[in-house]
């Protein structure tokens, strides 16, 4: 697959992750429109859509997709609502994300940490939706275990857990050391990536040692995607990103390249990559495009 052919499917994709997206976001209407309001410019602020779109591919490699939808868009809203915390002055304090101003700096932080409740609540209910597609006592049990794996991930043991030692660190005087920053990774960035392509074979039928394998290859995919975002905080472009490079340093953040270097981050990212595609390469059905995918992440520029 070449760049061009790649990309026209990566396009093609993102349209439909948004399309999906879109079809489950709330009215603004009623007494609480504002914050619904607040909600929707959080999820229509763009993006890469890379976990729904994780979520597609996984579950083509089993062919069964009746049951994704409100997963895919579920996933983004959770994702969404993490950033959108993420950018309150309680924690990383950024005004612009995406090439536009956050949703605490436009709506006010008080409606910023509503936002994200109130996606994360929305995201529970859009993924219960997925019942209403059911055909038979197997789809019950795979939606089920999809719910189990995604709420986890996202939750004390998942990104929530991740950061919330990532803050506690960013206040302390300890030193930050490799196997700490490493469980901020696998939890804050990872576990996200691990529940879309997770839930996606869950939900098209893989059994549970597939589920057990897409689980590793994942976590390769969100611990490179971190690795090169932290490398992208130092040497990236700020506008090419659509936010400041330099907060990391800014806010006083030890990161991967801080214990390793860029040169080591850059051999780490290109390590992790090259083993997820090794995992997906040993799995059933067509992966061509999630190969170019994950190469796509290692040298991304935004």
């Amino acid at each position: 697959m070449n760049g061009e052919e790649f990309k026209l499917k990566l396009n093609e994709r993102i349209a439909y992750a948004e399309n999906i997206i879109k079809s489950y976001l709330p009215k603004e209407e009623g007494r609480q429109k504002l914050i619904l309001e607040a909600m929707n410019y959080s999820v229509l602020a763009g993006g890469k859509r890379l976990r729904p779109i994780f979520m597609m591919e996984s579950a083509k490699l089993f062919g069964d997709l009746r049951l994704l939808p409100p997963f895919m868009a579920a996933i983004e809203m959770i994702h969404t609502y993490s950033l959108v915390h993420d950018d309150l002055p309680a924690m990383d304090n950024d005004e612009f994300r995406r090439g536009r101003e956050t949703t605490w700096k436009v709506y006010g932080e008080d409606q910023g940490i509503l936002a994200g409740d109130g996606l994360l609540n929305f995201s529970m209910e859009t993924a219960l939706k997925a019942f209403d597609a059911a055909e038979s006592p197997q789809d019950y049990i795979r939606i089920a275990k999809a719910l189990q794996v995604l709420y986890k991930k996202a939750g004390v043991y998942g990104m929530v857990g991740g950061q919330c030692v990532d803050v506690y660190m960013e206040g302390s005087k300890d030193t930050l050391d490799m196997e700490t920053l490493m469980f901020i990774h696998k939890n804050k960035t990872a576990a996200l990536i691990e529940a879309s392509m997770m839930v996606g074979a869950i939900l098209s039928g893989a059994d549970d040692g597939i589920v057990a394998k897409i689980e590793k290859c994942a976590y390769n995919i969100g611990i490179a995607f971190q690795i090169r975002d932290d490398i992208l905080d130092v040497i990236g472009n700020g506008e090419e990103l659509g936010k400041p490079i330099g907060s990391d340093a800014e806010n006083e953040k030890q990161t991967y390249v801080d214990i390793k270097g860029i040169d080591a981050s850059e051999k780490d990212v290109e390590k992790m990559s090259d083993e997820a595609v090794e995992i997906l390469e040993s799995l059933p059905g067509e992966h061509e495009f999630l190969k170019e995918l994950i190469l796509s992440l290692v040298n991304r520029r935004k």
